[in-house]
């Protein structure tokens, strides 16, 4: 079977993420820079920078992390970049990474008020650990006990196109709900509807179980949310045939 060459929006994505993750892999000084000016901050932390809500999305913690993005990015991003258009589907994948760093910040902010009140800490106190402690991640370090947990919801770094991906499955499952789509160890296939469905509910019940496998399940969840927002906001605006929605 020969596949159709990738559209050009999805294939250049995919040469700029590999482009990055080889110059932060080989060079260890561009991974270190990389990561504290580019990766996502939260929004009191002293490495936090605006632009680091679209810069996180490039970036990659290692090769699996890589892989499996750009695996689902050439997977379902050509469809939908041949679907929308070059110039919508970029701004459809940018905007959900945006709402994917947005509402994971916002599950940082819940988890960090809740770590504070149980450390009984001030807001003075707050903000110096917010300062002390990323002068500490700077070096390699981190207080111990609840007080490293409450650092690195702050100071730590959230990286990877995890959220604006998951923006993409959802406009697969949207645009082609009965599409059969093959799993990894699953003899069957599974209509995209239903796999949109229970990659949500799988990361909302992940969500809630806190961040103790350090994924930002609420990234994922927020690239959904972006995602379902424009497609519902350019069905009303009559931009899709009435054919692709089910």
């Amino acid at each position: 079977m020969r596949f159709p060459p990738l559209p050009p929006v999805v294939k250049n994505l995919l040469i700029i993420n590999c482009l990055i993750w080889l110059s932060m892999a080989l060079v260890p000084s561009v991974d270190d820079v990389f990561s504290r000016l580019l990766g996502l901050h939260y929004f009191t932390s002293p490495g936090f920078n605006p632009a680091q809500l679209f810069t996180h999305m490039f970036l990659h913690a290692n090769l699996g992390h890589l892989f499996f993005n750009m695996f689902a990015l050439a997977m379902f991003g050509g469809v939908i970049e041949r679907s929308m258009g070059g110039k919508r589907f970029l701004f459809y994948y940018i905007v959900c990474g945006l709402t994917a760093a947005l509402v994971q910040l916002g599950a940082y902010a819940v988890a960090i008020n809740y770590h504070a009140n149980m450390l009984h800490l001030s807001a003075e106190e707050l903000s110096a650990v917010a300062n002390e402690g990323y002068q500490l991640m700077k070096t390699g370090f981190n207080y111990t006990g609840d007080l490293g947990e409450l650092n690195a919801l702050i100071n730590g770094t959230m990286v990877g196109a995890s959220g604006a991906i998951y923006g993409v499955l959802l406009a697969f499952g949207m645009l082609f709900p009965n599409a059969p789509v093959y799993i990894f160890f699953v003899p069957f296939p599974v209509k995209a509807k239903w796999l949109v469905i229970g990659y949500g509910a799988l990361e909302l019940l992940q969500g809630l179980g806190g961040f103790a496998d350090n994924v930002a399940h609420f990234a994922h969840l927020g690239g959904m949310i972006g995602g379902i927002i424009l497609i519902l906001l350019w069905k009303r605006q009559g931009v899709f045939r009435n054919g692709w929605f089910f």
